[in-house]
């Protein structure tokens, strides 16, 4: 695993399978939801990029656990006991004793 800091690629790395067969091109991607793996890709025509690689969900997730494993960082899972909208309530934030209005200044209040 090649590790840096390429703007939001994290690391790059190449995958063996168990047949022998080495995939190139992976790379360790930090997300708005934590790192995840971006499969081999190539720009086309069109400057778009495309994937040049494809696997089954399962086969994915397990890539994703063994790159962010293998980079030194959890991977972030939800609980299972929480819905996709059951958030806990925030934090109370405690009153303060400071009053509900300002004094009002004047111009000899200002440094300049």
């Amino acid at each position: 695993m090649n590790k840096g800091n390429w703007g939001k690629i994290r690391a790059f790395f190449d995958l063996q399978t168990e047949e022998g067969f080495t995939i190139k091109g992976f790379k360790l991607v930090e997300g708005i939801n934590g790192l995840f793996v971006g499969f081999p890709s190539q720009k086309g025509n069109d400057d778009e990029y495309y994937d040049t690689v494809w696997a089954d969900r399962d086969v994915k997730e397990q890539v994703n656990q063994l790159a962010v494993k293998t980079y030194g960082q959890e991977v972030m899972v939800p609980p299972t006991e929480m819905a996709d909208d059951d958030f806990p309530p925030p934090p109370q934030i405690e009153e303060a004793s400071v009053p509900a209005v300002s004094e009002p200044f004047s111009d000899e209040d200002i440094p300049f």
